[in-house]
Formats: structure tokens, C-alpha cells, sequence
């Protein structure tokens, strides 16, 4: 179970996060039976650091980011292909500015009710500007990931068993060696056994082994285990949630290199007390991998958001975030702060409108790593 450093809300921001559309209602084209889906999503936004650094640098950016979705599916499978082109344009640092790709490929297929298998591949390349190797130098990053899930048992089964491998590379394309470092495979292997103890609920065990095989840092290679016990439930559509609590240790290869250990816990919580109106509250602990010379990272993080629809075209999104990150084999400690804010306006059933502010604080107590951002956004998400 690992989190990036440095980029605490990058999963659990997933829920409710401004740039998703809720709203939009895209057509898609049929192509020789295939759906084909297309959106567009262009944003102008004014960011005073984004390099989040203590010396901040400022600049005004373009993001068009069109979508295109070719979909099949039929009463027992269904195959999805998206592929996301995005173009950073940073007006004030031309060397910032960058072109990323994401392919993704999901594939269900439900063999019989007791037989179900879920496959997924991606690629990306991108650039990152917060958190590099060197300051005022993107990150430039490939990564490629394949994950298999395969669950035995009806879904209204007293008992479910859920079989789960990944296998992932990190690379960077930085020139002299910068990041070289970093670069590794991961291989994973999860098992959960899931037992109905009521009509909407269902109590979990888990157990997670993953391997990280770095390709010139030999010295960070290792396999971590977690163990997990927790529940899920989904009382009507008012409430769900999921509570996962465990312990994970973390066994390096080279002796010099002292193994870790800790708690970890995931809480997922939704409660929609009104069909318009969704609270949500996430939160997580475990260790991620070692960044800016750290064994590893252990990481806390918890949000809570507010998503409101106060008429039929407008939606508010409101969300306090906190992260705490603690840097082993270093005296370091990060505490991080995200408020987020934002107005989404309906127009149409083809284009969403949203206005939206952002405020990131970091206090560290290390030498020149604390930072405070704040990022003003348009924009517009159109599709057919």
C-alpha cells in the first residue's frame, strides 16, 4: 500500500474534485458497433507557485485536455479504451511547459455469476513541476502499469474471494542520470476474503505482498506485507462506506537499511443525506516510497468535501485536506494543507462550467521545503 509523497490528495481527491463532470451529459458516435465518446476540456488558471517552492514563481496556464473513449459491451463483458492527450502551456516559464499522454485499457468479463474477471493496462507520460529532483527542472516520467482482479463467488454469497496481481515500471527521460535513482518495478499480489454478516454489509480480510526492485538504487530494494481486517456496507443509496485497519512491515534487502513497520487503516465514507447533496470523508495511513533521500515516507492523510447541487445547472464543491508526512532516516517532518473551492455552472447538456479556487500550505521543518500555493481556475468541459 504506498502514497506519493508530496501529493497527499492525489488518490482521495478523486471524489470529489473540481474538472470531473457531473453534469455533462456526453453522445457518443457509433462506430461499427463500437461507442465512441470525445470531450474537451480547456482550463485557464493563475498559479502564484507552482513549483511549490519557498521562492515562488507564478505564471498563468492553458490546459486543453480533449478525451476519446471507444467502448464495447455486451451482456457479459465490456471493453473500454480511453486515450487523453493534455497540453500544459506555462506562459511565464516556456521550459515548464509540457504535453502528457495516458492510455487505458479496461476490460470486465462475468464468466458465469460465481466467475468474474476485471483487467486493466496503462501508460502515461508526463512532466511534473512540484516535488523535483531539481529545482526549476520538470520531472519528465513514463510509467506503465497491467492489473488482473479475478473474483470467485455470486455477488449475493455469503462468502467472496478476491485474487489480485499488478506489476508496474517507473521511468524518467531527465538527461545526466537525474532521477536515475527513482527508477524501479513493482510487482504486487493481493487476496481478500469477503463474509456477508448482514443483508447490506459485509465483513474483509486482507492481505497484500508487493515487491519494489529498483534499477540502480539497490540499496531501497524491498517487499512489503500489510495486513487488514475491516467492513464495507451500503445501507440504500444515503450511506456507504468501507474500513479497512491492519499492520504492514517493510523488509529491505540490504541489511544497512533498518526494516519498518506500522499501522495502516483506510476509511471510505459517503453519506448523501439529500439526492443533491454528498458528504464525504477519506482518509488513509501507510508507507510510501522513499523520496528526497528517505528509507521511505510514512504518510496520514484525511479529507473531508461537501458536494452540493443548489439548483439543476448549479453545483458547489468544498474540501479541507491535511496530510502529514514523515520522512524516515531523516529529521523530517511534513504537515500539509489543501483547501479547495469551486462553483460548477451546467450551461448546457454539452458544456460545464466551472470556477474554482485552490490553497496548498506545506510546513516542514527541513531547509527550504515549506511553500504556500494558490491556484484560480476557469474552466470549460465540452463533448457532443
Amino acid at each position: 500500500m504506498t502514497l506519493k509523497t508530496r501529493g497527499p490528495f492525489a488518490l482521495i481527491m478523486m471524489y470529489l474534485c473540481p474538472g470531473t463532470a457531473w453534469s455533462l451529459d456526453p453522445q457518443s458516435i457509433d462506430i461499427y458497433g463500437f461507442d465512441f465518446t470525445p470531450t474537451l476540456l480547456f482550463s485557464e488558471s493563475y498559479d502564484d507557485n507552482f513549483r511549490e517552492l519557498e521562492r515562488a514563481q507564478s505564471s498563468m496556464v492553458t490546459k486543453v485536455a480533449p478525451t476519446f473513449e471507444l467502448k464495447a459491451e455486451d451482456r457479459n463483458s465490456a471493453t473500454r479504451l480511453i486515450w487523453q492527450p493534455t497540453r500544459y502551456i506555462y506562459h511565464d516559464d516556456s521550459d515548464a511547459s509540457n504535453t502528457a499522454q495516458r492510455l487505458r485499457l479496461n476490460t470486465i468479463m462475468e464468466f458465469t455469476d460465481r466467475h468474474r474477471l476485471k483487467l486493466e493496462a496503462e501508460a502515461r507520460k508526463y512532466e511534473r513541476t512540484t516535488s523535483t529532483a531539481v529545482d526549476g527542472i520538470n520531472d519528465k516520467i513514463r510509467s506503465n502499469r497491467v492489473n488482473g482482479l479475478y473474483t470467485f463467488g455470486a455477488r449475493s454469497a455469503a462468502n467472496q474471494i478476491d485474487l489480485g496481481a499488478s506489476y508496474a515500471q517507473l521511468r524518467y527521460g531527465n538527461s545526466g542520470g537525474i532521477n536515475d535513482d527513482k527508477e524501479r518495478d513493482t510487482t504486487g499480489l493481493t487476496t481478500t476474503w469477503y463474509h456477508r454478516i448482514g443483508s447490506n454489509t459485509r465483513g474483509l480480510l486482507e492481505y497484500d505482498h508487493t515487491d519494489f526492485d529498483y534499477r540502480s538504487n539497490n540499496r531501497l530494494n524491498s517487499t512489503s506485507d500489510a495486513v487488514l481486517a475491516g467492513a464495507e456496507w451500503d445501507f440504500t443509496a444515503r450511506t456507504t462506506g468501507k474500513v479497512r485497519v491492519g499492520y504492514e512491515r517493510k523488509n529491505f534487502d540490504d541489511s544497512s537499511v533498518d526494516d519498518l513497520s506500522n499501522p495502516t487503516w483506510q476509511v471510505d465514507l459517503r453519506w448523501k443525506p439529500r439526492t443533491y447533496s454528498t458528504f464525504s470523508f477519506v482518509a488513509r495511513q501507510a508507507m510510501a516510497e522513499g523520496d528526497d533521500g528517505a528509507d521511505a515516507v510514512k504518510t496520514t492523510t484525511a479529507l473531508v468535501g461537501w458536494r452540493h447541487g443548489w439548483t439543476e445547472r448549479i453545483t458547489t464543491v468544498a474540501e479541507v485536506g491535511l496530510g502529514r508526512y514523515e520522512y524516515e532516516g531523516q529529521d523530517r517532518t511534513d504537515d500539509l494543507r489543501d483547501y479547495n473551492l469551486a462553483v460548477e455552472y451546467a450551461m448546457r447538456r454539452w458544456l460545464d462550467i466551472e470556477l474554482g479556487y485552490r490553497y496548498r500550505n506545506d510546513d516542514s521543518d527541513a531547509d527550504n521545503q515549506s511553500f504556500e500555493r494558490n491556484i484560480f481556475l476557469l474552466s470549460f468541459n465540452v463533448s457532443l
